[in-house]
């Protein structure tokens, strides 16, 4: 038995006791923690104690509860699944995705119409209530079960020049791109991450285990003046998945000789 012999509250002296268990490895990842009887047994406290210790390690997603189960060591290791980050075209002039086939629909797309945000009017460079068509995919990597949320938004203004995207803003990412490169556009893209903890709706959808934060990815396709024309947001459990990037040189600009 292994008494506990710290300051603080009795239930954080047993949840840092447990943490050392798990960092130490005596625990291993994935493994199935001592039931709450053993634990009552090895630290010499009650069961409200434990109870309390093993709320404190979810809550720092150390452990995963599953309902019937017991509590499980979250695993350390890698992601189950790669997302190659980057764009190809085909000798005809079509856009590839990495990952296009990656994906399955979990259920039927959803179609609407919306306005910008502080945060997506950022992104398009637009003021807010500024008028988009929206599409969301709930989506899923049936190899790993990961799923990931997927929205496209496109601006009124966008859709009028080029109306096909109007009448279907569901198209796949690779076709939306097809479609301003048939209306003339010569592409590029800009794209950022960042992470925060999950909304309600986001831990639902994605069924995220306790203390999971949601990777946040934002792709901006522009034209060649830079303007923004479409976003598109892919959002998924940052214990699932990994991005990768290929990054290559650029040539620096000519530098301007002086008369």
């Amino acid at each position: 038995m292994s008494e506990i012999q710290r300051p603080g509250a009795l239930y954080q002296q047993v949840a840092a006791a447990i943490r050392e268990a798990i960092l130490s490895g005596e625990f291993a990842p994935d493994s199935l923690l001592p039931s709450e009887a053993q634990l009552m047994t090895r630290y010499g406290v009650s069961r409200p104690t434990v109870r309390n210790a093993i709320a404190a390690l979810r809550a720092e997603g150390l452990i995963d509860v599953r309902h019937g189960k017991g509590s499980f060591v979250r695993s350390s290791g890698q992601p189950t699944l790669t997302l190659e980050r980057r764009i190809s075209r085909t000798r005809e002039g079509k856009f590839v995705m990495p990952n296009g086939d990656l994906w399955q629909e979990v259920e039927e797309p959803t179609t609407y119409r919306t306005r910008t945000t502080k945060t997506t009017g950022r992104f398009l460079q637009l003021a807010e209530e500024e008028a988009l068509f929206g599409c969301d995919r709930l989506i899923i990597d049936p190899a790993t079960g990961t799923r990931a949320m997927h929205r496209t938004l496109i601006p009124f203004e966008v859709a009028e020049a080029v109306p096909l995207l109007g009448e279907e803003p569901c198209k796949p990412a690779a076709a939306v791109y097809w479609v301003l490169t048939q209306a003339g556009h010569d592409l590029s893209w800009t794209e950022t991450v960042r992470a925060h903890m999950p909304l309600p709706d986001e831990r639902t959808a994605l069924q995220l285990p306790d203390a999971t934060p949601v990777l946040h990815v934002a792709r901006v396709a522009h034209d060649a003046d830079g303007r923004p024309l479409v976003l598109e947001e892919l959002r998924f459990g940052a214990d699932r998945a990994e991005l990768a990037y290929r990054i290559t040189a650029d040539k620096q600009p000519a530098r301007r000789s002086r008369a």
